[in-house]
């Protein structure tokens, strides 16, 4: 995995910034925000916000948030069950969170459909609101999105696009993948 930047620039834990890493899925643009991850954000990511939020663009290492995450992204890209132990600043109402928080749960290379994550939740007729929380996950790989899909376990909308939440799925199961652009 390779960084991309512009300019280095040091930031306080309090401040934004964002950096581009390279990914076997793509260009992923990390953001910070007050010391913690607030968003990996994928080509073409659907419901990503305006770029101008980011804060200034740093090295990877320029914020130690963004040293982490590249790290421990390289690390499941280089085929470890991942540890993601990154300190988190998502915002989302309180239902985006407790679905956020369920998806994290779902063990290294399975899925579950969204009734299932509604019923994990306790309300199991809540499977559209799941899903309409699942895609707005700002944190992507890190909290496993791709891993929910449908009802008859067919490959259902991702915010990086289905074609990335195959990719996602088959190098978690161990299939040999193409590197996407």
């Amino acid at each position: 995995m390779t960084t991309t930047t512009t300019r280095a620039t040091a930031t306080a834990a309090g401040t934004s910034a964002h950096t581009t890493i390279d990914s076997p899925i793509g260009p992923l643009t990390l953001v910070t925000r007050e010391g913690g991850l607030a968003g990996i954000y994928m080509t073409e990511h659907r419901h990503i916000p305006p770029q101008e939020t980011f804060g200034p663009r740093v090295t990877v290492t320029g914020h130690p948030v963004l040293a982490r995450t590249a790290e421990q992204l390289a690390a499941y890209f280089a085929g470890e069950a991942p540890t993601f132990d990154i300190g988190l600043s998502t915002s989302g109402t309180p239902f985006q969170r407790r679905v956020w928080a369920a998806l994290r749960d779902i063990p290294y290379g399975e899925t579950v459909s969204y009734g299932e994550l509604a019923g994990v939740l306790g309300q199991p007729t809540a499977s559209r609101a799941v899903g309409l929380a699942n895609g707005k996950n700002p944190v992507s790989i890190i909290v496993p999105c791709h891993r929910v899909v449908g009802a008859d376990g067919s490959m259902t909308g991702y915010g990086g696009g289905v074609e990335r939440k195959r990719w996602l799925l088959g190098f978690e199961r161990g299939l040999q993948q193409p590197v996407l652009g």
